[in-house]
């Protein structure tokens, strides 16, 4: 019997973590799980009360989301991201950018005989998103190859996941000028944006990285990470209103909207910073703890500049590294999970609490 799509894709990776998984969780002071950056600290009350505010919803929500949401995420990029000329037809909300990334080959009708190129140490959707269209994935970090390539679409991702890279306001403008070169459509995934530690982020909806136009640009952001809201699946893409309109057509028809209530709770984080900067200072101390005590045991911390993980190696197989922290009862997420040039890292998240975090650097530094 044929698996249909699925036999296309690749195993699910997370799947092949099990038996570190239960090493971990026989250390007797418990697993300190590292592996996952789903976030552990409280959603805010202002979203909870506003979720609740909203929740008889007896009538179907609209795709577009409500003047008030569009109002609400144009409003941020522009304070925030110093976004310039967005309208309410350049902005969409979604339901959590996972969707997003891994339909939006097939949403703009990039497929079969098509490239989408994606960075060389990458998210796993980008490729899934592709291979489920059917188009030609390519990884590719630098933009003068885009002429060499013709892709339909690219994805770049400042601050990174895995690694955290942050690229520079140069880097940014070479992408977005070479995309339009070849007429792709270049997709920023900035869901980190909000976690910027050595660099700061930039958006290709700033006039200084776009030259003033939204031509060819979709940028992604998520209230997954700065809003502690995975669970509301909270997310928006907003740019170039000639890409995003198609986008809203196709998805009407698809009918994926967010519910009603969770669009309500988006206004009131979206026109919140005050939670965010919270959040910010939470992880920034987690990262202060466990990135010393990582090199203390004889890891080398690399880029990390931003985002919510230590990407981290000691010169060995990746999966060597997965056991060695397993036996501290520490989980983490193999580097070949995103590609090639992670086989001799691993990815370490920083979205456990504060005693969780305290634990496992306490263990690498007696392992030291």
């Amino acid at each position: 019997m044929s698996r249909g799509l699925a036999g296309q894709l690749p195993d699910f990776p997370w799947d092949s973590l099990g038996a570190a998984r239960q090493r971990a969780s026989a250390h007797p002071d418990g697993i300190v799980d590292l592996s996952v950056g789903t976030p552990v600290d409280p959603t805010p009350e202002i979203a909870r009360v506003a979720l609740s505010a909203a929740a008889d919803a007896p009538g179907y929500p609209t795709t577009w989301g409500t003047p008030a949401l569009r109002t609400a995420i144009i409003g941020y990029l522009t304070r925030r991201w110093g976004a310039a000329g967005l309208t309410d037809a350049g902005v969409l909300p979604v339901i959590g950018t996972k969707e997003l990334v891994a339909l939006l080959p097939t949403l703009l009708g990039v497929g079969a005989g098509q490239t989408v190129v994606i960075p060389g140490t990458a998210y796993p959707t980008y490729d899934v998103g592709g291979r489920i269209a059917g188009a030609t994935v390519v990884a590719c970090d630098d933009p003068a190859r885009l002429g060499e390539l013709r892709p339909g679409l690219v994805w770049i991702n400042s601050p990174a996941n895995p690694h955290g890279e942050i690229l520079d306001p140069d880097r940014l403008r070479a992408w977005v000028s070479a995309s339009r070169a070849v007429g792709a459509v270049l997709a920023s995934d900035e869901c980190y944006g909000e976690f910027g530690w050595d660099a700061e982020p930039m958006s290709v909806l700033n006039p200084a990285i776009n030259h003033g136009s939204l031509d060819g640009l979709l940028a992604v952001h998520s209230l997954s990470k700065r809003s502690n809201a995975a669970g509301y699946r909270a997310g928006f893409v907003a740019g170039d209103p000639e890409i995003v309109g198609p986008l809203l057509e196709v998805r009407k028809h698809a009918g994926l909207m967010l519910p009603a209530p969770v669009q309500a709770a988006m206004v009131a984080l979206l026109d919140d910073q005050a939670h965010v900067t919270e959040q910010r200072a939470r992880y920034r101390q987690r990262r202060a703890l466990l990135r010393p005590a990582l090199v203390a045991a004889g890891y080398r911390v690399e880029h990390s500049e931003g985002s919510l993980y230590l990407w981290c190696t000691r010169g060995e197989d990746c999966r060597a590294s997965v056991d060695h922290l397993a036996g501290l009862g520490i989980l983490v997420a193999p580097g070949d999970f995103y590609g090639e040039a992670g086989q001799q890292f691993v990815r370490i998240a920083l979205t456990a609490t504060d005693e969780r975090i305290a634990a496992a650097a306490r263990r690498l530094l007696r392992a030291s």
